[in-house]
Parts: C-alpha cells; sequence; structure tokens
C-alpha cells in the first residue's frame, strides 16, 4: 500500500430535517475512489484520523459523525439505524458520490449496512470493523430480551457501557485504555445515546441482509468472535478474524485498519 501523506481534510456539514446538522471530513481528491467511514456507539470520526493518515493519497475519504455524536447535533425524534443511515446518504449526496465503500466501526457497521440498502446502486461493498457478529446485539431480539438489554441501559447506564467495554476487550487488554473507551463512551450526548441503543436493539439485521445484494466482509477481532457467527452467517458475511487489540482495533491498530480497507477499495 502507498504511504500517505494527506493533510488535515477539509471539516463539513451537511443539514437535515429536525434541526439535523452533520458534521464530516473530507480528504483526498474529488474524482479518487470513494470511501466512507462511520464510526461506532458513543465514538465519533476522529477516532479515523489516524487510520486516513495511512490511507493511499489517491482516496477520497469521508468520515461522518452521526447525529448527536462527536459534532454533529440532531433534535430529531427517531434514532433507528436506519436513520442514522440517512445521515451518512446526506453526506453522499453534498459531495455527489455515485460510488463508495463504507466501513463502519462496532454500531456503525449497522448504519453501513442499511446505507447499502438505501444506496444499492452506490455502495459497492460493506465493511464492517468488529462489527455485525456479536449475536446477542445486532440481530434482531426477541421481546423479552430487548426489555432486559435496554433496562440495563436505562436502569444504570454507566454500569451497561462498562459491560461493554469489558464484553469488548479480550484477556490482557491494558486496563487504562479500557477506562479511556469507557469515560468516552459513557460521555454520550443524551438522549441520543440511549435512543441509539434502542435503535440498534431493534434493528432486524437479517431482514437488511435479505436485501443487501453487496458484498460484506467483517473483520473481527479472533478472541471476540464466535463460532456461532461463523455458523450462522457463512452465506452472507466474509468473516475476517485478525490479532489486532480490542474492539476498538481502528483505533489501536491504525495502520493495519488502513492496510485492510484499501485490500477492500483497491
Amino acid at each position: 500500500m502507498t504511504t500517505s501523506s494527506r493533510t488535515t481534510g477539509e471539516n463539513l456539514l451537511v443539514r437535515r430535517s429536525d434541526h439535523t446538522t452533520i458534521r464530516y471530513t473530507a480528504t483526498g481528491p474529488a474524482d479518487g475512489p470513494v470511501l466512507v467511514l462511520v464510526h461506532g456507539w458513543a465514538c465519533d470520526r476522529g477516532d479515523f484520523d489516524a487510520v486516513t493518515g495511512h490511507l493511499p493519497d489517491s482516496y477520497r475519504v469521508l468520515a461522518v459523525d452521526l447525529a448527536e455524536h462527536g459534532e454533529s447535533r440532531s433534535t430529531r425524534a427517531v434514532w433507528t439505524v436506519e436513520e442514522f443511515a440517512r445521515d451518512v446518504a446526506a453526506v453522499l449526496e453534498a459531495q455527489s458520490v455515485t460510488t463508495a465503500v463504507v466501513a463502519g466501526h462496532s454500531h456503525g457497521a449497522a448504519v453501513a449496512v442499511e446505507v447499502a440498502r438505501l444506496l444499492p446502486g452506490t455502495v459497492t461493498h460493506v465493511v464492517a470493523l468488529d462489527g455485525l457478529h456479536y449475536l446477542s446485539l445486532f440481530p434482531a431480539q426477541s421481546e423479552d430480551e430487548a426489555d432486559a438489554l435496554l433496562g440495563m441501559f436505562r436502569d444504570d447506564f454507566p454500569t451497561a457501557v462498562r459491560g461493554l467495554v469489558e464484553g469488548g476487550s479480550p484477556a490482557g487488554t491494558d486496563p487504562a485504555r479500557k477506562d479511556a473507551y469507557f469515560q468516552k463512551m459513557v460521555s454520550v450526548r443524551q438522549p441520543g445515546g440511549l435512543r441509539a441503543i434502542e435503535g440498534l436493539v431493534h434493528w432486524d439485521m437479517d431482514a437488511a441482509l435479505r436485501e443487501v445484494r453487496q458484498p460484506i466482509t467483517v473483520f473481527g477481532i479472533r478472541d471476540l468472535v464466535a463460532r456461532e457467527a461463523f455458523d450462522r452467517y457463512a452465506d452472507r458475511l466474509d468473516i475476517v478474524l485478525v490479532d489486532l487489540g480490542s474492539h476498538h482495533f481502528p483505533v489501536e491498530a491504525p495502520e493495519a485498519t488502513a492496510r485492510l480497507l484499501a485490500g477492500v477499495v483497491g
């Protein structure tokens, strides 16, 4: 992969309804292959800064802050995965993008799938960065399962967030690193943060996968991918195991992450 010398990109915005302002960063030539980067829940587009710096200079990279994450703001009442996908679609429209690979980390992977469903003629490939394979979160849950999971967030939000961080941290993960992730995620803006979790828990991934025709590549941390995920989705998801740290590996291993993404974009 060609080493990048790209400089800090343009900080741009697009306005949607419901007083929604989506901020994003654009780097690279306007006529280059487009790679869209979507952060995870309670994270922000800045998590991709180092990754972007390792991508080829020829790429047009769009890193998006979803509503009420990072610098994006919204007073919306709808917080579904599909609505977050419309945030990304608005950016693609503003940039006049006709062909793109969309990569999402964690919750952002679900958003990437919905962007592909929303824009089948534009999105050519979906990349999930340690997302889609968590069977207790991504596939649609039963009513009882959903109530139990969401009850933890409604009753004790910090403890539930801590559980997410611990669940995404293989044995040996630096405790200080886990604490930093926790502090960032527990500070997500409300009520958007809680509503986004509700939207994800109620998302029907299987229904989305039945409609999305584009290839989907999942780069999953080896110690965090269950055998059941392979058994259930081997015919639809290309799950590639990686050893790059924790659930937040794009932050921990940006150069290696950039290589993975460049291998998909070509």
